[in-house]
């Protein structure tokens, strides 16, 4: 079978890096187009040398349709405005769309299932497998532990991180959620300042912590009467993300269109 041709979005991005030094590693891809936004001081130079990385013959462009045309799937750790506009390039290709950006809204959740209508899109707020093995075992343990004990999610990233909650201390609330059988954006405590007044029964908690150049470290903590239970994953590079993304995109070769999530490439759907 030929190699899978991949689009990496953000290439001067610190994920567009990793992902550029990580795939000439992965058997089965093939790296055929790097994409920057129009103006970017990248355009026109090779997306590896031109970012301190090995060269790669594949220059750096702001050309989405022409990228594409060539692509079998587009990886895309960039911003909300920018995956909601690949998102729509993607459907009117039938390239696979590969989301690994958080921080996005209600709109382009909406714009991303209407993508998936016509190909083939693996959204996740991590792309890490063991994150996601997390996400299956906190489900497990939120569904035998009810609500009565209460839950709470810490999360702390580099201080240059621009969203909070983390994409993956939202994803793991979507476990607990899921887990409890009700809907996170109901049972939704983002902060605690002053006199709060004790704590909602049923709610699922969430701080956020920011500094120096933490890559990623999730707790997810079920505080029972007199025990308490964590589960808790260390983020050591960010070479995790891109493999997991990498196995993502070799994943939706020959796959209906549709929206998935990391746990159906990881088999742990309905386990």
């Amino acid at each position: 079978m030929s190699d899978l041709r991949l689009v990496v979005v953000g290439a001067a991005g610190r994920m567009g890096r990793m992902l550029t030094q990580t795939i000439p590693d992965t058997l089965g891809v093939r790296l055929v187009a790097a994409l920057e936004a129009d103006g970017a001081a990248s355009l026109g130079a090779d997306s590896g040398a031109a970012f301190g990385l090995q060269p790669t013959g594949v220059p750096v462009t702001s050309d989405v349709a022409a990228a594409l045309s060539e692509a079998d799937a587009v990886i895309d750790f960039s911003t909300p405005a920018a995956t909601a506009a690949i998102a729509t390039a993607a459907a009117k290709a039938r390239v696979a769309h590969v989301i690994g950006t958080t921080g996005l809204t209600a709109e382009d959740l909406a714009r991303i299932a209407e993508e998936a209508r016509e190909t083939v899109v693996v959204r996740s707020g991590n792309m890490s497998l063991g994150v996601n093995l997390l996400a299956g075992l906190v489900e497990k343990a939120a569904r035998a532990l009810g609500p009565a004990w209460d839950a709470e999610i810490v999360e702390m990233h580099h201080k240059l991180k621009v969203d909070a909650p983390s994409g993956t201390a939202l994803l793991l609330g979507e476990a607990v959620a899921r887990g409890r059988g009700i809907d996170l954006a109901e049972h939704s405590a983002r902060g605690r300042d002053g006199v709060t007044g004790p704590r909602k029964p049923g709610d699922i908690g969430f701080a956020a912590l920011r500094g120096g150049t933490v890559v990623g470290d999730h707790t997810v903590i079920f505080a029972g009467m007199g025990e308490r239970i964590e589960f808790s994953h260390r983020a050591e590079d960010r070479g995790i993300f891109a493999r997991g993304a990498l196995a993502a995109a070799l994943w939706t070769r020959g796959k209906a269109p549709g929206l998935y999530s990391m746990a159906d490439v990881l088999g742990l759907t309905g386990a």
